[in-house]
């Protein structure tokens, strides 16, 4: 599904430097790399501030403390999607009010979000899911009508940029007062390890985040709030800082390579392509075929008889996961998202990538389909 072998070998000898140089100094747990890293991303995003973190559910979990929600507290966001957006809304002891996503770009709903609100409603967290934005015209206008704000789950979509309202374009992570991302290995920008970040404008949401995840600490020993240890460590801020300078051409890569996928499975009776959302550019994290006919299972079968390795992301949505089986969720509500788990199958999706390899997964799909 990944080649980070083949990725990594093309920047061989930066990665070396990137990780003497961290060796050289000893600055393992924060440091300059760190803070380096923190500056060269939020100008990337253009955001003010980028406070790294441990993990991408810490990242979630650092912004949803900051916003003090806890029990008796609801937050709205979806359950087609990995199940670190609704665990971390469970973890504070809120309540993850979940609604369904479009059919087409896999995204939450904006209409059902509208509906879904209450007074206790906290947050807004929609999932930018597979490398696309949701609507963000519409989600942020519901922000701004309801005054309830919103947290950007960015952890498939870094590089994404949005082109709708003119007077909201930038990039995937910066509209909400929050942005979320994960720098897990297989991510579009990824470390050697584990490592996040939340992305922020607000100069008091970011103070408040990086002492959440410093031990509730600003001065040192000195614990004004319950916080975490959450800290992204020097030797992932150094190898993130070399593949930053890579990105865009990562992500074109990824776009070349979804371009071909559509144009050699294009027409293919029973199977739908990655629908494109016009308002966000699409930067592939997953390309997400839908196969009808309830043949979903048999062509993954068929695929891995070839040798091809495919994926169900994702298989059970969270308000079906017995974790969650205390909120007694109604399924009668999520009839997309129980259709997509059903039928959705993502083929292998990187930079390395070869027009060969996706030839040969076409035919391989194409004999199975005719």
């Amino acid at each position: 599904m990944v080649d980070l072998v083949g990725q990594h070998a093309k920047i061989q000898s930066e990665l070396d430097e990137a990780i003497g140089r961290v060796m050289a100094t000893g600055a393992f747990v924060k440091g300059p790399e760190v803070a380096a890293f923190a500056e060269e991303l939020a100008e990337f995003t253009g955001s003010k501030h980028v406070i790294p973190c441990g993990n991408g559910t810490d990242a979630l979990q650092i912004a949803l403390m900051a916003l003090g929600i806890g029990p008796g507290d609801e937050v709205i966001t979806t359950g087609f999607t990995f199940i670190s957006t609704v665990e971390v809304v469970a973890l504070m002891g809120a309540k993850p009010v979940l609604v369904d996503v479009h059919r087409d770009t896999f995204t939450i709903d904006p209409e059902q979000v509208r509906t879904a609100l209450t007074p206790q409603t906290k947050a807004i967290v929609p999932v930018h899911l597979f490398g696309q934005m949701a609507d963000m015209d519409a989600l942020m206008d519901i922000s701004e009508t309801s005054g309830v704000p919103i947290i950007e789950d960015n952890a498939q979509a870094i590089g994404a940029a949005w082109c709708g309202n003119t007077n909201r374009h930038g990039q995937s992570g910066t509209f909400g007062l929050m942005g979320t991302t994960s720098f897990f290995p297989s991510k579009n920008l990824g470390c050697m390890g584990d490592g996040g970040a939340i992305v922020t404008s607000d100069d008091a949401v970011a103070t408040r985040c990086k002492q959440i995840a410093n031990h509730g600490m600003v001065k040192q020993y000195h614990h004004d709030v319950v916080g975490i240890n959450s800290r992204l460590d020097g030797l992932q801020a150094a190898i993130l800082r070399v593949k930053l300078k890579h990105l865009r051409g990562y992500l074109s890569a990824r776009q070349a390579a979804a371009a071909r996928y559509d144009a050699l499975l294009e027409g293919c009776a029973g199977l739908h392509i990655p629908a494109r959302e016009q308002r966000s550019s699409h930067v592939f994290h997953q390309y997400t075929l839908k196969i009808g006919g309830g043949r979903r299972d048999a062509l993954r079968t068929h695929l891995a008889e070839h040798g091809i390795p495919s994926g169900i992301y994702y298989p059970v949505p969270g308000h079906a996961q017995q974790a969650f089986s205390h909120f007694q969720y109604n399924p009668d509500t999520y009839t997309v998202s129980a259709e997509l788990a059903r039928t959705v199958l993502s083929l292998p999706m990187h930079t390395e990538l070869t027009e060969e390899q996706q030839q040969f997964i076409s035919d391989v799909i194409i004999k199975f389909i005719d």
